[in-house]
């Protein structure tokens, strides 16, 4: 006879190559340049060739430094949902785009020269399209270190040639259906670069502003009883402004709003009833005494004494006057407000702003006269004082626009600019722009649901659109001007051959070559002249990049299934495409949005430089790599603000090391275990582990459904307390002392799980789930790379057992957990050392309905549930059972077990020595290894 078996060869030990340690900074960079080397994207497109398209459409970051955390968070997002879309069995191509053109690389590059002006705007936009492509190619290099695939090959970006002659040929568009005017209307404008700005390119910083009071004399005029008033009345007026007032054309009044006239020490005053009281506060005012009262609407036509300068202005009436702050009389000057500009058009009032491109004044009295507007503030205060026409005067601290890109305070300056008309139905078209783009937004889904009303609400209060900017680095207007007469050219075909010369040349042939050459040979004005003059201003980059969706998505991809930005791009890129869209394809480019919210420090401050509290993605990415990154987005509710810092870095990387370690206990119990030969049919296998397919499947099924609706913060946590709680501290933890029997059983439902799991987890921890991949045994025509499979079938998965079994189950698992807690109790008692050496005595009465029997019917399976050497169902209570601390009516006794300890399994048993030829193990070991002696004798048998 053979001698007896090695007993610690016979055991079934984990075993595993799949390292402990991740090690994610070493590397992911490795990963990296195998996928890129086998050209992972592409293989995944022909994977999914027939299967059905969706499309999310990039948004173009401006390529003009390193990406912060909130452009990681962004990206990382749109490539879980391209992820999740194509595993869910469509064609997901993902197309990355930048936003080339405009202020912010102007910028950068003015500074890399020492100021505006010193290069031909041929040489500068050279510049610029160098600049732009140095960070092109570093922001490539930066995202696919992320993890995300794309077509990094052949991304768009607005400066190629023919993206410039998509958005060329878009504003023709316009301007051929008639929604484009030339007009002087007050606009942002930055005095500090020159420029109109769009809303979009606005930002709201907070800012100090001179408060003041301010004295029109009354000089006659007005209604009824308002006429009689007198002309040693004053009207009052409030403005933060006070570089504005030489402009004053008009005081509004609100028609409805009561009046008074009130005598004080500071002259006779008069101002709406309701702002008295601030008057006094603010001007140091004690006394007021009401002389008159009177409507808004007698006003009306009234004129005033302008404080310094020889004019009077009249009355007003306007609906935008309120009684939050100030007098309840508006300053009114038509050339730099909306609401002036607009009341100014109604009454006919000059539109008077007589700055240059710096803001400073050509015209007005010499004290101001060659100041800009902001140094003059503090002398136009002097001057009122000095005309004794100052009631009040203080610091004012507020939130004021700013340039977006060199964050300086912006005015409003009426300034001739190029428009797009809202509120004028293009040729052919009985519907408004603002009306068609209005429609579109409720055909479109809102992620959050509030996204429909803030976009709505935008569209409806927008003014005509300011397409013009007065830079170098953009797209042309494409207009010409006769040499002879001045009138625009308006021959759309002429004008169309120019968008040939930008597929050609980009737009730089607009610098390049002269009208002539541009237009076709020959193109004459209605007035017989041939030569031509070339506008100067170039589109808002808005419009260049709300013209993506045109360049970008071709056949079936247009429009897309979704967009993805942040929480700004309600005014900036959602904007802008969805007018784009609509006025030249009638419909939205986007059937749904998502929205994310910003990132925030751990005290929820914004991240900067200049706090000191920035983390960007490379630097995440080389102290905990990338699927850490990964799984933080994946683990937050990113439609509100996220906050990030190194601590909740530290808590993600727990988390990891947790998910890590299941699959890496699942992978050393597989080790043994192929697929093809070794797997067992779901109706071959043991109950428990039918129970826990089943809950897998149950978990695919919801995973899969939240994917589907973006909700990747569901998906992390319930992978993670699956593996944590569900398998590592349960099914894995009652496997350990399987038979061998039985063991593949086990191993095909830790196959399944593990498999299913790694799918699931694929789109957000994309390089563990590769290194996983590689070391999970495979079935037959299984994809070489996780991200060329696809999601488990959650059907496939369920083995279906009965609703009455598995909710044995869920009652076992809670008598398991009661169970546990009396075992700690008596290890730190003392009573026992390990699980194994105890003895459970359980009893459950009729506060348990049904558990009595069922912990009879399932006896023999208790000790590998409670990892315990044997349990006994006592008939009653007493003998020292004790009821249970989490589950009403059990009760539960932890005793020593009986007999010896087993040398194999180090169960404890009174059958231990029974065995001659193996004396020190227990029964269930000697039937375990007479099986092995028995198969091994058979494998030589059969060689």
């Amino acid at each position: 006879m053979a001698e007896p078996l090695e007993l610690k060869k016979t055991l079934n030990l984990p075993k595993t190559d799949f390292p402990m340690k991740a090690s994610l900074p070493q590397n992911e960079p490795k990963q990296l340049e195998a996928w890129y080397a086998g050209n992972i994207y592409e293989r995944i497109l022909e994977a999914r060739k027939s299967k059905p398209l969706f499309v999310l459409h990039d948004g173009p970051p401006y390529p003009t430094g390193e990406i912060h955390l909130g452009t990681g968070l962004n990206k990382i997002l749109k490539d879980l949902i391209v992820k999740t879309k194509s595993m869910a069995g469509h064609y997901a191509p993902y197309v990355p785009g930048w936003d080339c053109h405009g202020l912010p690389i102007e910028t950068q590059v003015e500074k890399e020269l020492g100021g505006k002006g010193k290069v031909p705007p041929a040489e500068f936009r050279k510049l610029c399209r160098e600049f732009a492509t140095h960070y092109v190619e570093q922001h490539k290099r930066d995202f696919k270190r992320l993890g995300i695939f794309g077509q990094w090959n052949d991304p768009y970006l607005t400066m190629s040639f023919g993206y410039e002659a998509t958005i060329a040929g878009a504003f023709l568009d316009f301007m051929e259906k008639g929604y484009v005017y030339r007009g002087r209307k007050p606009v942002y404008w930055c005095i500090y670069d020159s420029t109109a700005l769009a809303e979009a390119e606005v930002e709201y910083e907070d800012h100090s502003s001179p408060s003041i009071w301010v004295k029109f004399g009354v000089a006659g005029g007005g209604k009824g009883d308002a006429a009689k008033i007198g002309k040693d009345v004053s009207a009052v007026i409030w403005t933060t402004t006070p570089w504005t007032l030489p402009h004053n054309r008009a005081l509004a009044f609100h028609p409805d709003f009561e009046y008074v006239v009130v005598d004080t020490e500071k002259g006779a005053l008069l101002l709406a009833a309701d702002r008295v009281t601030a008057l006094q506060a603010e001007c140091g005012i004690k006394e007021a005494k009401v002389r008159g009262t009177f409507k808004g609407r007698d006003f009306e036509g009234m004129k005033f004494q302008h404080p310094f300068l020889d004019i009077q202005v009249p009355g007003i009436l306007a609906d935008y006057v309120t009684l939050d702050q100030g007098s309840g009389i508006v300053h009114t000057a038509p050339g730099h407000g909306a609401d002036d500009f607009n009341s100014g058009q109604k009454y006919g009032l000059e539109t008077y702003a007589p700055l240059d491109d710096k803001g400073v004044y050509l015209e007005g009295l010499p004290e101001y006269k060659g100041k800009d507007v902001f140094s003059a503030n503090p002398i136009v205060v002097k001057l009122l004082g000095d005309r004794g026409a100052l009631l009040g005067h203080h610091d004012y601290k507020h939130t004021y626009p700013h340039c977006w890109r060199c964050h300086n305070p912006v005015i409003f300056r009426a300034t001739e600019q190029w428009f797009i008309k809202m509120d004028q139905p293009a040729q052919g078209r009985q519907k408004t722009l603002r009306e068609e783009a209005l429609e579109e937004i409720h055909q479109v889904k809102w992620i959050p649901a509030w996204g429909e009303d803030r976009m709505y609400e935008m569209i409806e209060k927008r003014p005509d659109w300011c397409v013009s900017r007065q830079r170098f680095w953009g797209v042309p207007i494409i207009v010409f001007y006769c040499d002879g007469c001045g009138k625009r050219l308006e021959d759309y075909k002429a004008l169309r051959n120019v968008v040939k010369w930008f597929e050609k040349e980009g737009a730089d042939a607009w610098y390049r070559h002269s009208p002539e050459k541009l237009l076709p040979a020959g193109t004459k004005c209605a007035c017989g002249a041939s030569k031509w003059r070339k506008e100067n201003d170039i589109l808002d980059v808005w419009f260049d990049s709300g013209s993506s969706h045109l360049s970008v998505l071709k056949g079936p991809e247009w429009p897309a299934d979704v967009y993805l930005e942040g929480p700004d791009q309600y005014r900036g890129w959602f904007h802008s495409s969805l007018l784009v869209a609509t006025g030249v394809r009638d419909a939205a480019p986007y059937r749904g949005i998502v929205t994310h919210g910003w990132t925030l420090d751990e005290q929820g401050r914004p991240m900067s430089k200049s706090l000191g509290n920035a983390l960007y993605p490379i630097e995440i990415c080389e102290r905990w790599g990338a699927d850490l990154l990964r799984l933080w987005v994946s683990s937050v509710e990113y439609q509100a603000d996220m906050k990030m810092s190194e601590r909740v870095m530290t808590q993600l990387s727990e988390a990891y090391r947790k998910i890590r370690n299941t699959f890496r206990f699942a992978l050393g119990n597989l080790s043994d275990f192929d697929p093809s030969r070794d797997a067992l049919a779901n109706s071959q296998l043991e109950e428990i582990d039918k129970w826990m397919l089943d809950r897998t499947a149950e978990l695919v099924k919801k995973c899969r459904e939240w994917y589907a609706n973006y909700e990747f913060h569901r998906v992390y946590h319930a992978i993670h307390d699956y593996c944590v709680v569900d398998l590592s501290a349960f099914y894995f933890d009652v496997l350990k002392d399987r038979l061998y029997k039985s063991r593949r059983s086990a191993q095909t439902a830790v196959w399944k799980t593990s498999d299913a799991l790694i799918r699931l987890a694929a789109p957000v921890l994309v390089f563990t789930s590769e290194e996983i991949w590689k070391y999970l045994p495979k079935a037959a025509n299984t994809p070489e790379s996780v991200h060329m499979a696809v999601f488990p079938d959650a059907e496939a998965l369920a083995c279906g057992i009965a609703a009455k079994d598995s909710e044995k189950w869920e009652r076992l698992a809670q008598v398991r957990a009661a169970v546990l807690v009396a075992l700690e109790q008596a290890r730190a008692a003392k009573a026992i050392g390990g699980g194994l050496e105890a003895k459970v005595r359980l009893h459950a009465n009729s506060k348990a309905p049904g558990l009595q029997e069922l912990l009879k019917e399932k006896l023999s399976l208790l000790p590998a549930l409670f990892i315990v050497s044997q349990v006994v169902v006592d008939p009653a209570e007493g003998n020292g059972l004790l009821p249970s601390e989490t589950l009403p009516g059990l009760a539960v006794k932890i005793e020593r077990a009986d007999g010896k300890k087993c040398e194999r399994c180090w169960n404890y048993s009174t059958h231990v020595g029974e065995n001659g030829r193996y004396p020190t193990v227990c029964e269930r070991c000697s039937e375990a290894l007479a099986e092995i002696e028995s198969d091994a004798t058979a494998g030589v048998a059969a060689t």
